[in-house]
């Protein structure tokens, strides 16, 4: 996957430090309108461990139990900024 490929869900690259919810050309759940902040971590960790509980009618399926396990993905994710 190259960086600004759409495909299931919107392109990862990035993702940390942007607007929840901006990736053009990416139809979002409805949820995602009221998201009216960045992804950072006080919202990536809450986000991969239960996505419905941070955004509201969101279709994400995927959930992480294990903190340190979203930790090593949201350092990830900093490092694709």
């Amino acid at each position: 996957m190259t960086p600004g490929e759409v495909r299931q869900g919107p392109n990862l690259a990035g993702v940390y430090g942007r607007k929840a919810g901006t990736v053009p050309g990416f139809k979002y759940s409805a949820g995602f309108a009221d998201a009216d902040w960045t992804w950072d971590e006080a919202h990536l960790d809450p986000y991969l461990a239960n996505p419905q509980s941070v955004i509201k009618g969101g279709v994400m399926g995927y959930r992480q139990a294990k903190p340190d396990v979203r930790q090593s993905i949201i350092a990830y994710l900093k490092e694709q900024q």
